[in-house]
């Protein structure tokens, strides 16, 4: 974090060891006062699950879109041949293809945040798999990134939709927009981001389900959130 100055260090002073936990509201007023870039920082939450993602019953995954969007211009790949294709370009897809995009992917040409596929895709799309894996780019049904209706899932992959999955120490994190972006706007990305998480307890969830979450920009610190104020937390 880049030097601070006397108005700054005040701040870090209020906040002492960061035991307080602070409402939404609050916290992004503090992470402006505290920022000390000259970029767009990102406002990422962090959210700690009682889960263990190593059961297959408390694994957490899924789609959520923003409403007021991501900040980011989201670039994304098509499997499609036909109407379908041409209705995945006319949506923003930023290629589509069907064994030539499988080819230049092979290439190295993975430059993509969505990977999205019709059904009868797939069999092309399976020999990607040791490329796409690795990357969480693989079309998935349950995401909804294996569809017939391509169109509809450019358009939600470019106006905010974002997908989460916990990690293994039951940590789960994602962007929920840009410092630029009106508290308004942040607090209800943030909203819909938690409110997500909270549909998406798994079965085998014992316990407390949302222990503890924080929101931070980029080079700020993390803040934790009064969970009182999380319906379902």
């Amino acid at each position: 974090m880049a030097k601070l100055n006397k108005k700054q260090k005040a701040l870090t002073e209020k906040l002492g060891d960061n035991q307080k936990h602070f409402p939404v509201g609050e916290a992004l007023t503090l992470l402006r006062e505290l920022k000390t870039t000259k970029f767009d920082e990102t406002v990422e939450v962090a959210m700690n699950l009682g889960v263990d993602p190593r059961h297959a019953d408390q694994m957490v995954r899924g789609m959520v879109s923003l409403p007021a969007g991501t900040g980011k211009t989201v670039k994304v790949a098509v499997f499609a041949k036909g109407d379908k294709a041409e209705a995945a370009l006319a949506a923003g897809a930023d290629k589509v293809g069907a064994e030539d995009l499988m080819e230049d992917m092979q290439a190295g040409n993975l430059d993509y945040d969505r990977v999205i596929a019709t059904p009868d895709m797939m069999g092309v799309v399976g020999r990607l798999g040791k490329l796409l894996g690795p990357k969480g780019l693989m079309p998935n049904p349950k995401l909804g990134t294996v569809t017939p209706n391509v169109e509809q899932a450019v358009k939600d992959a470019k106006g905010g939709q974002i997908e989460f999955r916990v990690e293994k120490q039951g940590i789960i994190h994602a962007g929920i927009g840009k410092m630029s972006f009106s508290d308004e706007d942040l607090k209800t990305n943030f909203n819909a981001f938690v409110d997500a998480i909270v549909k998406a307890k798994p079965s085998g969830a014992k316990g407390k389900y949302v222990r503890k979450i924080s929101l931070s920009s980029s080079m700020g610190p993390g803040l934790k959130i009064d969970t009182t104020e999380v319906a379902g937390a």
